[in-house]
């Protein structure tokens, strides 16, 4: 059985709501495979697994805020 996740909201409060912990544990499993899979084909083509990690930690880093206007 796989330990739950606990999703803290700004205020330090984690989220409650059921339904909401439901999408963000599927978002989560979908991410994670979706990751998974393309380090896995970049190294497997001959990607430096070094750099293969850089630029997945770069394209979180870069996400923008969907609570900023205009992002």
């Amino acid at each position: 059985m796989t330990a739950l996740r606990i999703w803290p909201q700004e205020d330090g409060q984690p989220v409650t709501c059921q339904e909401k912990l439901r999408m963000l544990e599927e978002n989560w499993q979908e991410v994670q495979q979706v990751l998974a899979d393309a380090f896995e084909d970049a190294v497997l083509m001959g990607v430096s697994e070094q750099v293969m990690r850089e630029r997945l930690a770069e394209l979180v880093t870069s996400l923008s805020s969907p609570k900023v206007a205009g992002a």
